[in-house]
């Protein structure tokens, strides 16, 4: 492809020599495992946005699950509680909840921002409901204020699935300071993304944070001595060592995402293409631009040709997936149709004004019956 979808090698190159150095500073050290660097970058990484902690995981999937499992062991949670969910997410959102042996209720999303809709939200809370889990899709919060009210009135907790959304904020807020406790995913493809996998919970819950010190390396606050049945899920030393260097960039990294995004929303004009809506212009990280077209595998095929790489996020909705045949009875059209027409056109960080203006250009000569 001439303009790929998101190239993670160019993005990492930019600052190659740090990355390098920081890569031998952890090899120099002979500390691989919950040593300085995870320490630091957990510091620094709740400083960013904005809470008083953060704890190093192995991935964003273990992140949401090990916030639902310390709640668990803090008696919060128990076994059969409901949690609302939006039905428009990836399926790890899903995952978390059922690892916990806890209920998923998936709900409709907002129809202007595909995040899950407060209005079904208030209609979905129930007698067993004790958790909101607000997904941040594509970059863009979740409407934390109306969630908010909405878990304080009815005594729930919230909790954010920030897993695309680094860097999103809402008046000098960030994704991750409005919830109870929130998750973030590292993979390579995010906003800020590791060389390999990682994840974090942060939260201001001192209690929480103390559970989920101890999951996430066996139960065990002292060494052999364990508390609870945890699991060995740790950002490796390395791995937050790289985190470190690509964190000071993030904020310019949003920017341009937003640059990219802005130009996208001025100059696509086309009948069967229809363009994200913003609720609040500089709040969001642009993790994924998405259109919506009802011919979307036309659109795709067309682009291709012209030599644009394009991704769907996502093509089956996780109540109609194989593994949730529990959920089949789930009836929610708008979730469905959204995943029928949803294109994931190419963003990223790196990407040149001419492949900017190929997308563009790509979009715009789309004809339906080529």
């Amino acid at each position: 492809m001439n303009v790929p979808f998101l190239d993670a090698g160019a993005i990492n190159a930019r600052y190659a020599d740090q990355l390098k150095a920081a890569a031998a500073r952890v090899i120099d050290s002979g500390r691989y495992i919950l040593g300085e660097e995870l320490a630091a970058f957990e510091k620094e990484f709740a400083s960013y946005c904005g809470v008083q902690h953060a704890v190093g995981v192995g991935n964003g999937l273990d992140a949401l699950s090990l916030i639902l499992r310390g709640y668990k062991e803090l008696g919060v949670l128990k076994e059969g509680d409901e949690v609302i969910v939006p039905g428009n997410t990836f399926i790890a959102t899903i995952l978390a909840i059922t690892d916990n042996r806890l209920i998923p209720v998936p709900v409709e999303p907002d129809p202007v921002t595909f995040n899950i809709d407060p209005i079904s939200v208030e209609a979905a809370i129930g007698p067993r409901t004790r958790a909101i889990m607000a997904v941040h899709l594509y970059g863009q919060l979740a409407d934390m204020p109306r969630l908010a009210e909405l878990a304080s009135r009815h005594g729930l907790l919230l909790i954010e699935d920030a897993a695309q959304a680094h860097g999103a904020a809402r008046e000098l807020r960030k994704a991750g300071a409005f919830g109870d406790a929130a998750a973030f995913s590292f993979f390579p493809a995010k906003n800020l993304g590791a060389l390999g996998d990682g994840g974090a919970v942060v939260t201001n819950n001192d209690d929480l944070l103390q559970r989920i010190h101890a999951l996430r390396n066996y139960g065990s606050e002292v060494k052999y001595q364990h508390l609870y049945q945890g699991i060995n899920s740790r950002l490796d030393e390395i791995q937050a060592a790289m985190l470190r260097v690509k964190l000071a960039h993030l904020d310019e990294d949003t920017r341009q995402r937003r640059r990219i995004a802005l130009r996208y929303r001025e100059l696509i004009r086309h009948p069967l293409v229809r363009l994200p809506e913003v609720s609040i212009e500089e709040s969001h990280a642009w993790h994924l631009f998405v259109v919506r077209s009802a011919h979307r595998d036309a659109l795709q095929k067309h682009l291709s040709t012209q030599g644009i790489q394009t991704l769907v996020h996502y093509p089956i909705p996780p109540h109609r997936q194989p593994a949730y045949a529990s959920l089949q009875h789930v009836h929610l059209p708008l979730t469905e149709q959204l995943h029928k027409e949803v294109l994931s056109l190419p963003m990223g960080p790196t990407m040149s004004s001419d492949d900017v203006d190929r997308v563009i250009a790509a979009c715009q000569s789309f004809e339906r019956d080529a």
